[in-house]
């Protein structure tokens, strides 16, 4: 999935509670959309399983949560919201193809990296590649709760990964061609 669908995904999570707590609203925005691009981070190194945790993330997003409600605060719900958009992040890489340049031809079957069984997770190709119609659809019904619930910069934010995700989509594949040799 495109990086935009993994920051709405952590922003649509947290919205309910932003409505909630409206005082919380900028750090748990903030938490979500570095959460939610962290991941991404391992691209230098073995994407999708240097920091990648979709079953340990599960863990550690619960606890962050559970310190967040215990003792609610900015740095607490901003610390939560980055662990759950993580956690989400890395939990929907399987649900999309691999992390190959060009994953429509399918020459991997291994989605994200498992640490608790020490397994690749397979793809599920319900997101055919990142930036598929399928994916900048998806990401655009997932900034639809971000933008009812914040506003000021973060809504600008949220407005300009729509567009970026739709124009990503519309090029996606045609990147590949672009791309040098030693970055495929």
């Amino acid at each position: 999935m495109m990086a935009t669908t993994h920051v709405f995904a952590g922003l649509a999570a947290v919205a309910p509670v932003a409505y909630l707590l409206p005082e919380l609203a900028t750090p748990l925005a903030v938490g979500a959309i570095l959460g939610g691009l962290a991941p991404d981070f391992d691209l230098v190194f073995d994407h999708r399983r240097t920091f990648h945790f979709p079953v340990a993330g599960a863990a550690v997003a619960v606890l962050a949560v559970g310190v967040a409600v215990a003792a609610p605060g900015s740095l607490t719900a901003a610390l939560a919201a980055f662990a759950v958009a993580a956690w989400l992040h890395a939990v929907s890489d399987a649900a999309g193809s691999g992390p190959e340049m060009d994953p429509w031809n399918h020459r991997h079957d291994r989605a994200v990296y498992d640490h608790v069984r020490g397994r690749w997770l397979r793809p599920r190709r319900w997101i055919r590649y990142d930036g598929a119609p399928e994916d900048a659809a998806l990401a655009t019904v997932l900034a639809v709760p971000a933008l009812a619930v914040f506003d000021g910069p973060i809504a600008v934010v949220v407005l300009v990964g729509v567009v970026l995700s739709i124009v990503y989509a519309l090029l996606r594949r045609r990147l590949v061609a672009w791309l040098p040799d030693w970055l495929e």
